[in-house]
């Protein structure tokens, strides 16, 4: 299950693994000592795990393409920045607009990156891509904050050693 798991992350996420945008992810911490690319994965990786899990029927590629751009805000939230402030409300309509900057985005993958921090944002998830990105999401920040590692992805393997060098 697991490498039917992962070649599916990468049938539909390589595009958006290999950006510039996403590499630079790996300097940003998203929670404990995770990179917010290593998260964005993570949450692939889980939201993916719960579909096969639960045998639902979905959009993967908006599953995996919205779940890797949902933190895709594109700076280091713990520095000290007054337009950091408040990070947990406002960081979703960043990385919608960074998302729709970089890639063309659908509306699902778009409901995805804007909702997936429900209840903190009160617009509730759209579709059912969505709320499984927003369960995965924090089952993966839980984990990470306790020091829990959830998913290690094997970037050079996978990516078939088109991956980019770790620092951008």
């Amino acid at each position: 299950m697991k490498q039917s798991i992962e070649q599916l992350l990468i049938a539909h996420g390589k595009e958006i693994l290999l950006s510039p945008g996403m590499q630079l992810e790996k300097q940003f911490i998203q929670h404990g000592s995770i990179s917010c690319f290593e998260h964005s994965i993570a949450v692939a990786y889980i939201s993916l795990w719960l579909v096969h899990c639960l045998r639902l029927t979905v959009d993967l590629r908006s599953l995996v393409r919205g779940a890797l751009l949902h933190d895709y805000f594109l700076y280091d939230w713990h520095e000290k920045d007054s337009s950091h402030r408040w990070h947990g409300f406002h960081h979703a309509k960043r990385a919608a607009k960074n998302a729709k900057r970089d890639f063309s985005i659908n509306p699902i993958e778009e409901d995805i990156i804007q909702k997936h921090m429900f209840p903190l944002n009160l617009a509730l998830p759209r579709y059912k891509e969505s709320i499984i990105v927003t369960c995965a999401d924090k089952f993966c920040a839980l984990c990470e904050v306790f020091s829990f590692l959830v998913y290690r992805f094997n970037e050079q393997h996978l990516l078939g050693g088109f991956a980019l060098p770790q620092h951008v």
